[in-house]
């Protein structure tokens, strides 16, 4: 059997809730696979990926669970790695199919609301960088992809760490708003930055799950997982 460990950024600050979380996040992909072991480690706690790794056998995939092909997928994930003989996959946030899954995700919630796309402000709140313009080319395209997959009234992207403010993103949002945390995991962000700056732009819409807690999402990584 495959083995596949699913990694993520967790919370230097405070490791032990972030790697918990994500341990049930990979229990619950391992749950939908039929042919891989999935098992999980943040980079933030301490030894958690090498002690993880060092009980697995070569045939080993690691899935990052982060938007961007950025410093940490190209430089710290393969830093902590070392000379283990594993594969490393593409993240989630730059799957092909990630706009078409996330589309259907959207209008599932607009199906359960009784409203049209074309009268739904949404609003992309992303991460960005302050030094890299690599999140945000991400976010901007993946934002243009939703637009050309279905015709809202306006799609909005905003930003933790680099304008536009996900405020001003937000602002002037009628009744009938989503915003879509375009983040990996439920962490300091999105639990108090993001609401943080849509109370600042007075928005009354819904906040939608994080990327990889939206179903469809969950079950197509088990899914890809289960076809290496």
């Amino acid at each position: 059997m495959t083995h596949a460990v699913i990694v993520a950024h967790g919370q230097p600050s405070d490791p032990a809730p972030a790697e918990a979380a994500l341990v049930a996040f990979a229990r619950e992909v391992d749950e939908l696979c039929q042919r891989v072991s999935v098992s999980s480690a943040t980079l933030a706690a301490p030894q958690a990926l090498e002690n993880c790794l060092d009980g697995l056998t070569s045939d080993t995939v690691i899935y990052p669970l982060f938007m961007a092909r950025g410093w940490f997928v190209t430089s710290a994930l393969p830093k902590r790695i070392g000379q283990r003989s594993v594969t490393i996959l593409d993240p989630m946030g730059i799957d092909p199919e990630l706009p078409a899954l996330i589309t259907a995700a959207i209008h599932q919630e607009l199906t359960n609301r009784v409203w049209s796309a074309a009268d739904t402000d949404l609003v992309i709140a992303a991460h960005g960088s302050g030094r890299s313009a690599n999140p945000a080319i991400v976010a901007k395209g993946f934002a243009e992809n939703l637009g050309r997959l279905s015709a809202f009234n306006s799609i909005r992207t905003g930003f933790v760490e680099q304008t536009p403010s996900i405020a001003d993103a937000a602002t002037g949002c009628g009744g009938k708003a989503l915003c879509l945390p375009f983040f990996a995991c439920t962490g300091g962000h999105v639990l108090e930055d993001v609401p943080e700056e849509l109370a600042r732009a007075s928005f009354h819409g819904h906040v939608m799950p994080v990327i990889s807690e939206l179903p469809q999402v969950k079950r197509h990584i088990a899914a890809m997982l289960d076809t290496l």
